[in-house]
Formats: structure tokens, sequence, C-alpha cells
């Protein structure tokens, strides 16, 4: 929802950008192109050491504040480069510019971003995960004859869940049964699923589920 939220109001702000810029483009407006450049040296640095330190992660909520924050950094850089040319050459078009090209920029992240919320949201199968190959490599493993009712979704883009019922060839203890558990947790963190639900049934059990 926090990922979901951000994306909008990148996608507003964005938008809104574009509607100011364009009109000032078709007749440019004079600015105070010293203090321009001021304050962009100012919001280049402070955000610049913000993006630098969120770049490496890998969730969707740090996907998408960096964004913002990119955001920001392109900006204040967009003012920054427009007051120099303000300075030096008088061209008051470069500031709509510039905000109308960033703008653009953002939209095209941003609608990449949401895809990826929306496919968190409904429950998708995570893109890294191949479904078909764990089934596969779970019936390999001794006592299951088969899976079903199998599925995969993520939380957040990185912690991914799986939900299924384990048919085992005969009856089997407690003890047993928490070895052959234990087996299939460990293959599915090999494969990027870090949760797991798993129901056992007996072979010719009827699944009421399925």
């Amino acid at each position: 929802m926090g990922a979901l939220i951000n994306a909008v109001i990148l996608l507003v702000g964005s938008i809104y950008i574009i509607s100011e810029a364009i009109p000032t483009l078709l007749i440019p407006e004079e600015v105070n192109e010293k203090g321009m450049l001021i304050i962009a040296i100012f919001g280049v640095l402070v955000n610049g050491a913000a993006v630098l330190k969120l770049k490496k992660g890998n969730s969707l909520n740090e996907k998408v504040i960096s964004l913002h924050l990119l955001e920001d950094v392109l900006g204040w850089v967009a003012v920054l480069i427009g007051s120099l040319l303000i300075m030096f050459f008088d061209w008051y078009f470069i500031d709509p510019l510039l905000s109308l090209l960033i703008s653009v920029f953002i939209i095209y992240n941003v609608v990449k971003n949401l895809r990826s919320v929306l496919d968190i949201m409904l429950q998708s199968t995570p893109k890294d995960v191949e479904i078909q190959e764990v089934e596969s490599a779970i019936r390999e493993l001794p006592l299951i004859a088969d899976i079903h009712d199998c599925h995969v979704w993520s939380m957040d883009g990185e912690y991914n869940v799986l939900s299924a019922h384990l048919v085992v060839s005969a009856d089997h203890g407690l003890d047993e049964l928490a070895a052959i558990k234990k087996q299939v947790k460990t293959l599915l963190k090999d494969r990027n699923i870090q949760h797991s639900t798993l129901e056992f049934e007996k072979e010719g059990e009827d699944c009421e589920s399925c």
C-alpha cells in the first residue's frame, strides 16, 4: 500500500508538472537565476545523499521511495543546469523543457513500478519462481507421491510465500512428516521461497479444496 500511494503521488505530481511546463514552454517567463543556482546546489547534495543511501534497497517500497528521491535530484539538476543556461544565454525556455523531460521519465518508471505493485496485491506468481519446476523438484523427494493445490505469491517483492498439499505414499508418524517438511522447506528456500504452509494427505484421500 505504501508503494502504491507513493507511486500515485509521483504520477499525479508529474502530470501536474507537465500541465504547468507546457504553457511556460510556449511563453517563457523570467526567473531569478542566481536564487535558482544556490537552491539547486543544496537540493542536489541533500537528495543525492539520500538516493545513494537507498540505491541498494530491493523491496518495492525502497524502489519507489528511491524513485521519488531520484525525481527530486533530477529536478534540482535541471534547476542547476537551467539557471546556468539562463544566466549566460537568457534561455528561459530551458526550465520548463527540462521539467517536461524529467516528468516523462518519472511517469515511465512509475508505470513499471505500478505493475509490480498490482502483481503483489493480486497475489500473482513472482517472476523469479517457476511453479512447475518447484513441483517437479518436490515430487522427486523420497516418500512424496504427488503435490497439488500449489500456490506461490509475494508479500513485498522479496519475501515469497508458498502453500501446497503434499501427498505421501503411506502412513507416516509425526517424526517422519517433520523430516519430510524440513526437506521441502530447504528445497523451497533454495528457490527463493522464504515461507511455506504445507498440508499432508495420504494417497487416495479425498481433497476437499481440489
